[in-house]
């Protein structure tokens, strides 16, 4: 099986997107992450619901989560706002991991290495300069498993 096949519609955002919007589609479609595209539609980034959820938690709580405990309740039914007139741009960390990039005829074993690699949710299928779609770590263990 090549990675065409495995490909997938997938949501993406640019830079400039709204991080409202992306973290909303993050949430409805319970994605991995989103790939992140420059204006002609080239995957540049992921953006890994892990770190939308990490920006929306102060640092201080990060650094000590203990400290979530003192938040009082209307406080936290409001972190989301933080996302309020951001852009996707804002939200990718300096060390986001690479996105996985793969080609239209590679294998489910070279689709696999990348990711493992990269240690990546998302690989980004590429037919030439364009992009085709998005196989994520869980379509590719479920054709996996499929196969034995």
């Amino acid at each position: 099986m090549h990675a065409e096949q495995m490909a997938e519609d997938f949501p993406v955002v640019s830079h400039d997107s709204d991080a409202w919007e992306a973290a909303r589609l993050l949430a409805e479609h319970r994605l991995p992450g989103l790939v992140v595209t420059d204006r002609d539609g080239h995957p540049q980034a992921i953006l890994p619901a892990s770190q939308v959820v990490r920006f929306l938690v102060p640092s201080y709580v990060q650094d000590d989560p203990s400290l979530a405990g003192v938040l009082n309740e209307s406080m936290a039914d409001h972190v989301a706002d933080k996302l309020g007139g951001r852009k996707v741009g804002e939200l990718i960390a300096r060390e986001s991991p690479e996105l996985a990039v793969v080609k239209a005829d590679d294998t489910i074993v070279e689709v696999a290495a990348i990711m493992a690699r990269l240690r990546c949710p998302l690989a980004a299928v590429m037919d030439g300069g364009n992009l085709i779609g998005v196989i994520t770590a869980s379509r590719l263990l479920e054709l996996a498993l499929i196969r034995r």
